[in-house]
């Protein structure tokens, strides 16, 4: 198989990343001659950026706040990008860029992993109505019977993801109408990463709510904390970001990467 000619990590900022420290340590361990670099790329050069790395059969992932616009320069998407509506993995294909979407998987599979399988019917509230969001109601939309409240600060973008998920997602008004009976309560939103504040009061949720963060630290979100300290069970995003990344280096490489490598990297 033929080796991408680059592999990097498109965002702005990038600096926080822990995608190089575990991808790096997943290509170490599959005896991989190659170096996963982080690059800070403005909006402005971006399509620069990506043609450059089509010229050399470049590969990597996409990360805020470029996901929608990458996948407007891919001259193939994936059915889930296209469903996301945006792109976190990518690679050259027949000197085309083709766009990917592991976010999907990587969610379900840390949801998997921290609450075991969906219950059917379950009912999930959603903080937020960005890229990540639409990736969380593309897993949703695969579970039996699931279905899924929109809260968002700008109404009109809730209404909006609402309506490209209809069959299971609906938006409503405050946190304590999503929350309110909701099985599964997931953070969409960067809340919390720089401050203590929280999504939603860990009071406000049911006694037999799971609480799932997609934002992550080198240690627990302080949402997490509390929740868990409540008695909740709750996770936050380190499982979901090694699992996009570990199925982004199969789309890669053919190959399934060393997971605990990839955890020991980043612990």
């Amino acid at each position: 198989m033929e080796l991408p000619g680059r592999l990097v990590l498109l965002g702005h900022p990038v600096a926080h990343s822990l995608s190089p420290a575990f991808q790096n340590a997943a290509l170490a361990r599959a005896d991989i001659p190659l170096v996963y670099e982080a690059l800070d790329v403005l909006p402005e050069s971006l399509a620069e950026i990506a043609g450059l790395l089509r010229d050399v059969g470049g590969a990597g992932n996409v990360t805020l706040p470029h996901k929608e616009r990458f996948a407007a320069l891919c001259a193939q998407l994936s059915p889930i990008a296209e469903r996301v509506g945006g792109v976190n993995t990518f690679w050259t294909e027949d000197g085309a860029l083709v766009g990917d979407n592991t976010d999907v998987g990587g969610f379900d599979a840390a949801i998997h992993h921290h609450f075991g399988a969906p219950r059917v019917d379950l009912v999930v509230a959603l903080l937020g109505a960005g890229g990540a969001a639409a990736a969380v109601l593309a897993a949703v939309e695969r579970w039996a019977g699931a279905r899924a409240r929109i809260v968002s600060r700008t109404a009109a973008r809730a209404r909006t993801l609402a309506g490209r998920f209809s069959r299971v997602a609906t938006a409503v008004t405050n946190l304590h109408e999503a929350v309110a009976g909701a099985g599964l309560v997931v953070n969409a939103t960067p809340v919390g990463l720089d401050d203590p504040r929280m999504p939603v009061e860990p009071s406000w949720l049911g006694a037999d709510a799971d609480v799932f963060d997609l934002a992550y630290l080198r240690t627990e979100t302080p949402w997490v904390l509390a929740c868990r300290a409540r008695g909740l069970r709750a996770a936050d995003g380190r499982t979901m970001l090694i699992e996009q990344g570990a199925l982004a280096f199969e789309r890669w490489f053919g190959a399934v990467p060393d997971r605990e490598a990839m955890w020991e990297a980043i612990r």
